[in-house]
């Protein structure tokens, strides 16, 4: 049996390492603004940051450069929230520059866990930053497969519209430089059937719509 001290220590040890992690797993945000700003990374590609899920905590996000997810042309939207129209340029979006966030929220609602609250610190540091302040932004929810299409569409345009309320309050974003859209279920960034729990599909997505 260790003694007591070296029990703490361990215990220290594997608060730091966790804690570690999770910064890891939150990008910074100056990563958000890298991948955001137009002309930065592989011309012809979307610049991004791929998300990660609880399953992969202990890999390090960094910037990279994934494919543009197809987005439909009118996608639905509730009251309250703004759905994507011409002024967001959606044909163009191919090489708009984007990021998916993972953003934690509680189970089956619309509201911010802490560890989401950090994640949208750094994207509220980067959307007021000088680079990105000239620029508007969509910010997307998206499911994964489980429930029902209908259900996953109304939670994916509350969790949008969460969002856009935070950084609007927290960070003094102009509400009119973002814009909230729920996508659903159905633009998965990692295949998965239906009913399928898949964490990396339960994302934000921010796309840079231009000035």
């Amino acid at each position: 049996m260790l003694p007591r001290t070296a029990s703490l220590s361990l215990f220290a040890a594997a608060l730091l390492a966790s804690g570690t992690a999770l910064a890891q797993g939150n990008p910074s945000a100056d990563s958000i603004i890298n991948s955001l700003r137009p002309g930065v990374g592989i011309t012809g590609g979307t610049r991004g940051i791929r998300p990660v899920g609880p399953s992969e905590s202990s890999a390090p996000a960094s910037p990279g450069t994934h494919a543009a997810l197809p987005r439909p042309a009118t996608p639905a939207a509730s009251p309250g929230t703004r759905p994507a129209g011409p002024s967001a340029s959606v044909q163009a979006e191919p090489s708009a520059p984007s990021v998916n966030l993972t953003v934690q929220f509680r189970n089956n609602s619309a509201e911010l866990t802490p560890e989401a609250m950090r994640t949208l610190d750094e994207l509220g540091r980067a959307l007021s930053s000088q680079t990105l302040s000239s620029y508007r932004f969509r910010i997307e929810g998206h499911t994964d497969a489980v429930g029902s299409r209908e259900h996953n569409q109304r939670l994916s345009e509350q969790r949008a519209q969460a969002v856009v309320d935070y950084l609007v309050s927290k960070f003094g974003v102009d509400r009119s430089r973002v814009e909230a859209v729920g996508m659903g279920q159905d633009h998965p960034l990692v295949p998965a059937g239906a009913n399928v729990s898949e964490p990396r599909n339960r994302r934000v997505t921010v796309v840079n719509l231009g000035a």
